[in-house]
């Protein structure tokens, strides 16, 4: 099993990449292989709606989204980390996540999705859940931890002295280790479940655009 590990800091021995180290090696404890990727420090512009995806099978922008959609196809979980700007996720984080969900055209159902926040202080509950919906939209489960998965540090190496943080990060590589393994055996034993058609629906009514 395999996880791909976003970092959404520019800085890549920051507070975040330490969250994330923690994360990893619980992971890897746990026989789960991991690779981070650092994001927050390429240029990586954001959706421009022109739906060319759905012709091309992959985003028109040729750069780091296209390169991440071949490995997040092949992992069984994704974990998405930022540090919180104005008590939101970095911006480039999320170009990345927008083209990165809405341009891959694979089924996301049951790979695992967790998200983190690093912060000094505030804005990590707000960034938290603004990360974990792309994760929902997908019929992706969530993992969880012993608290949101956050974790505090202003200077380069703060977070280490967060010891609930550091905590809070390998029992979340410990929940996420075991709830894709779960996964998988009830993968082989009952397969996914079904889906629907998707229905569609708009609140701009065609019969008030076309009378």
């Amino acid at each position: 099993m395999n996880v791909l590990i976003l970092n959404g800091s520019p800085h890549t021995n920051g507070n975040t990449a330490l969250a994330l180290k923690e994360l990893a090696a619980a992971l890897e404890k746990e026989g789960v292989e991991t690779e981070t990727v650092t994001v927050g420090n390429r240029a990586i512009r954001g959706c421009i709606a022109c739906n060319r995806c759905a012709q091309l099978g992959r985003c028109v922008f040729d750069d780091e989204v296209n390169r991440l959609a071949e490995k997040f196809e092949k992992a069984d979980g994704l974990v998405a980390a930022t540090p919180v700007y104005y008590a939101s996720a970095n911006a480039t984080l999320i170009a990345l996540l927008d083209r990165l969900f809405y341009s891959t055209g694979f089924d996301k159902t049951m790979k695992v999705g967790a998200s983190v926040a690093v912060a000094r202080r505030g804005g990590c509950s707000a960034t938290f859940d603004e990360l974990n919906k792309y994760f929902t939209i997908s019929g992706m489960p969530v993992a969880s931890s012993q608290y949101w998965n956050i974790v505090h540090g202003r200077e380069p190496g703060d977070a280490a002295f967060d010891a609930e943080g550091m905590q809070t990060m390998r029992t979340l590589g410990r929940n996420m280790a075991f709830l894709m393994k779960s996964i998988a055996l009830g993968r082989e034993t009952f397969g996914v479940p079904e889906k629907e058609p998707w229905q569609g629906t708009h609140f701009i009514r065609d019969d008030l655009k076309n009378p």
